[in-house]
């Protein structure tokens, strides 16, 4: 089996052996989705630092949210 690690940016991976290839925030197992989940039921970032994540800074959290507005957008695509 090949394993695939893609880089999407300087915080967040998609790595095959990291949470079964979701995308995470680079050297955790934060999932992205789960960040984003929190900031769509209207918990700020600062909260999301201070209080679920200590181990994200606001700016992986502004990666994140700007590569799944490219997604959503059809400017990107993950292919693995």
């Amino acid at each position: 089996m090949v394993f695939v690690r893609l880089e999407v940016g300087k915080y967040v991976v998609v790595d095959d052996e990291i949470c079964h290839g979701k995308p995470t925030f680079k050297g955790t197992r934060v999932l992205v989705s789960d960040v984003l989940e929190l900031l769509a039921a209207g918990v700020s970032i600062e909260e999301i630092v201070k209080d679920y994540y200590p181990g994200l800074s606001e700016e992986m959290i502004r990666e994140a949210l700007k590569w799944a507005a490219e997604i959503v957008k059809g400017e990107r695509y993950v292919e693995l």
